[in-house]
């Protein structure tokens, strides 16, 4: 089985605005654009803001354990559900996390979690 990655890394505002106006230049004159999928952070303590100890254990469990609901996740976890749900929130905002209705019961959200690797890269 390939392991699916996410990068993530840390990225300056002007670093940024450079990569969107090389994007957008070459795709103005017609020319493919590479799609590049990641999150990046404009610091260290951002990124450790969102990517907690808390949070990265949410995702590892997802991972290795597949629960069947939240609720089964926050037992898991032993955690509580109130909170799980802030912290699955912020995962999926961001693209960590994909959270699916199951078609039995609406009211139940399956977390999904469709990689194996985060590859980390802190430009020094």
């Amino acid at each position: 089985m390939k392991v699916k990655k996410i990068d993530i890394g840390i990225k300056g505002l002007a670093e940024s605005l450079k990569d969107f106006a090389a994007t957008w230049k070459k795709s103005a004159s017609g020319k493919k654009t590479r799609k590049d999928e990641g999150i990046y952070f404009d610091s260290i303590d951002s990124m450790r803001s969102v990517l907690t100890n808390n949070r990265l254990l949410i995702l590892k469990t997802i991972r290795d354990r597949n629960p069947g609901s939240v609720y089964e996740l926050a037992k898991m976890l032993e955690r509580d559900l109130k909170n799980v749900n802030q912290d699955l929130k912020l995962l999926a905002d961001i693209g960590l996390v994909t959270l699916e209705k199951t078609d039995a019961d609406k009211k139940r959200v399956v977390p999904h979690v469709d990689y194996g690797k985060i590859m980390l890269e802190i430009p020094v």
